[in-house]
Order: C-alpha cells, then sequence, then structure tokens
C-alpha cells in the first residue's frame, strides 16, 4: 500500500472546502485504506482527504478506543454542546500544538465507506477529532481555532521552521 504526502501549512489545497462524494465506487474505498495507512505512518489519530491533496469530503480516523480506523464520508455536525480545553495539534502543521477549546459533546452524521447512514453522538477526544477533521474538510485549520496571542505565537514559531527548513536545504555555492 501507498503512503501519501500529507499537504502543510501554506498549501492552498488546505484553505478550500472540499467537494461532497456522489458515489461510494472502489476508488473511495482505496482512497480510504491509503489514508488510513498514511495517518498510522505519521503518525496520526485523524486524516482529512483534503490534507493529501484530494478534494472529497471525507476523513478518516483511529482514536485508539479498540475499535480500528473508520471512515466517514460527507460528514456534517449538527450540533455541539459543551466546552473542553485540550491540547491538540495537526498533522498539516507538524510539531506544534496549543491548548485548543472546543465544544464537548458533537453530533456527526455522514455515511460509512459501504453506504450505510452514520449518525455518530459522541464526547471528548471522539468529539475533538470529528471536530478538527471537518474543519480541514471546510478549508479550515486548526491555526483558526487559536486565540490572538496563540495565533502570533504560531507565526512566530511557523515562520522560525520555515527558515530552519530553508537553511537546511539552500545549497551552499563555493566561489572559485
Amino acid at each position: 500500500m501507498s503512503i501519501l504526502p500529507i499537504r502543510t501549512y501554506g498549501d492552498p489545497v488546505l484553505g478550500i472546502a472540499t467537494q461532497t462524494i456522489d458515489e461510494i465506487d472502489g476508488k473511495i474505498v482505496a482512497l480510504a485504506k491509503t489514508m488510513i495507512e498514511t495517518m498510522y505512518r505519521a503518525p496520526g489519530v485523524g486524516l482529512a482527504a483534503n490534507q493529501v491533496g484530494i478534494s472529497k469530503r471525507m476523513f478518516v480516523w483511529d482514536s485508539g478506543d479498540g475499535l480500528g480506523p473508520r471512515t466517514v464520508i460527507n460528514p456534517r455536525i449538527l450540533e455541539t454542546s459543551g466546552e473542553w480545553t485540550y491540547e491538540e495539534g495537526c498533522l498539516s502543521v507538524p510539531g506544534l500544538s496549543w491548548e485548543v477549546v472546543r465544544p464537548n459533546k458533537v453530533h456527526l452524521v455522514g455515511l460509512d465507506l459501504d453506504g450505510n447512514e452514520l449518525d455518530l453522538e459522541v464526547d471528548g477526544y471522539h468529539g475533538r477529532i470529528f471536530q478538527h477533521e471537518t474543519d480541514h474538510l471546510d478549508g479550515h485549520l486548526l491555526l483558526h481555532c487559536l486565540t490572538e496571542e496563540q495565533a502570533l505565537e504560531s507565526r512566530k514559531e511557523i515562520r522560525k521552521i520555515r527558515m530552519q527548513t530553508a537553511s537546511a536545504t539552500t545549497p551552499t555555492f563555493l566561489g572559485s
């Protein structure tokens, strides 16, 4: 099975809302399997299709609850309630995480890979995964959930990481 490259902050595909999936065919099932393998290798607990450059409304997840990896097609969050603060990271903003306030309870609907309707009411960690991945599908990154102070710090950290990466990959030319 192949691994797909994960798109990172600054890639335009991450800022565009994804397209609804009209038909669950072999290509979608194969994509889900590849996304699951990519998610595990990253490692992560969730991965949206646009994070691997595919503008389709689906995500995969495995919260470590013993049920294994799962896929949701065309997810929609119908309702949220409560509040929960938790340190959250993102495969598209590698190496960084922040304390983020999100609703604690989430009601999500969508389809599984067999086309069966999913109607899931979850809280805590599951709810956070669903919100995070649905945000991706709507063209929003974790960075959109940060406070003003966190956003300022995140820009500094991202700039620092980019400068380190650029200097590590810039060839050195010696004069003759």
